[in-house]
């Protein structure tokens, strides 16, 4: 029996994720910039300590958009009318998100920017 609560569970959660991916325009940029990391991640062959800060990274921005979309949603649904605390809460998910959006682009170009200095300094050198 718990095994079928788990396995609901997890059907429950993989449909929250596909409901973020199909209805919020943010996910899909996040996934988007996702895929260009871990394209990246793979040509420059990151370290292993390198990967587990990127993921971590990756899988907070991610996490904290779906927590945004949900606390969306829920302020959505109790009212529909204008009311500054609902706004404030929203604007408070929305920039837990962004600021932490923010973190991972300084994390991502503290990685990459060294993988990035030495190829384009060997391309340089090699066309001499």
């Amino acid at each position: 029996m718990h095994g079928k609560r788990f396995v609901a569970s997890v059907l429950y959660a993989l449909n929250g994720i596909r409901l973020a991916v199909c209805n919020e325009r943010n996910m899909r940029i996040h996934l988007v910039a996702m895929i260009a990391v871990i394209v990246a991640a793979t040509v420059f062959r990151i370290t292993k300590t390198e990967w587990l800060v990127l993921l971590l990274t990756i899988g907070a921005v991610i996490s904290l958009e779906i927590v945004n979309s949900a606390i969306e949603r829920t302020i959505d649904l109790v009212t529909d009318e204008y009311r500054p605390l609902a706004k404030e809460a929203k604007d408070l998910a929305a920039g837990a998100v962004l600021f932490f959006a923010f973190l991972s682009i300084i994390i991502g170009i503290s990685i990459f920017l060294p993988y990035l200095y030495v190829f384009f300094k060997n391309s340089l050198h090699f066309h001499k």
